[in-house]
């Protein structure tokens, strides 16, 4: 089973730049979108859905606020929008298709780096999701979360200009919840279950305008339940996709699909 995750800085502009041309070559089962920027009802036309694909969607009160989606070669058994969490619900922030050996979902958290005032948001979203996480354990099945954390984990997920400046995606607190996600709840980062040890990143925010380079993070994850674990087969980041800021995250699971 062939999982992508990509935060696309807005469907329409995504595709003109080129994403239904990399769906095509990518051989994904399943596509998790982040930040599309659109309203659910625009996107039941064919237009926004590449060929072999069913699409599912979901949009926020602001359209600022990004929205999720997926996008799946096989008809889920059922469909869930939010997680009991109102922000998540007001932002259209969490869908999940659920599939006969795992359920998957697209879930995409505020972005404080870009607009700081979010950060106190985005502290209250992060908890709140890591409480999901922690229910989630209590249940008899398999769990994909794939989506933009807006946080690096480790030293090796983030440019050097991060480690030097108090910017958001690489704040204490923030990476001590990701440690409670990773190492007390036992789940998977699917890319660092393969890549441990490189440093490569998803994304090149325009906000780090500091730099006479512009530096990466590693914000977009894949994270599997740890029943899942051993299941990873390959991952990796293209970093040769350019139509979004974001690289997609693709990851090979020996799971039935």
């Amino acid at each position: 089973m062939r999982v992508v995750t990509v935060s696309l800085n807005g469907l329409q502009r995504a595709i003109e730049a080129g994403f239904f041309d990399w769906i095509k070559g990518a051989d994904a089962d399943v596509i998790c979108i982040q930040d599309h920027r659109m309203r659910v009802y625009e996107l039941e036309d064919g237009p926004y859905r590449p060929d072999g694909y069913e699409g599912y969607f979901l949009d926020g009160e602001n359209l600022e606020d990004g929205g999720v989606g997926i996008y799946t070669r096989q008809v889920p058994k059922a469909i869930m929008m939010g997680f009991a969490y109102p922000q998540a619900d007001m932002r259209g922030a969490f869908l999940q298709a659920d599939f006969d050996a795992v359920s998957v979902s697209s879930f995409l958290l505020p972005d404080a780096l870009t607009n700081p005032p979010l950060q106190d948001m985005k502290n209250d979203f992060l908890e709140a999701f890591t409480a999901h996480l922690n229910k989630t354990l209590r249940k008899r099945r398999q769990f994909l979360f794939c989506g933009n954390l807006q946080t690096a984990h480790l030293v090796t997920d983030a440019d050097p200009i991060f480690h030097k400046t108090e910017l958001s995606g690489f704040l204490g607190p923030e990476r001590a919840m990701l440690d409670k996600i990773f190492d007390e709840m036992a789940y998977i980062d699917s890319f660092r279950a393969v890549e441990k040890g490189t440093s490569e990143f998803s994304w090149q925010p325009e906000a780090c305008t500091m730099s006479k380079r512009k530096p990466g993070i590693r914000v977009d994850y894949q994270i599997a339940s740890p029943g899942l674990a051993g299941t990873v087969e390959a991952a990796w980041i293209d970093r040769n996709a350019t139509f979004s800021d974001h690289f997609p995250v693709v990851v090979d699971y020996d799971i039935p699909y």
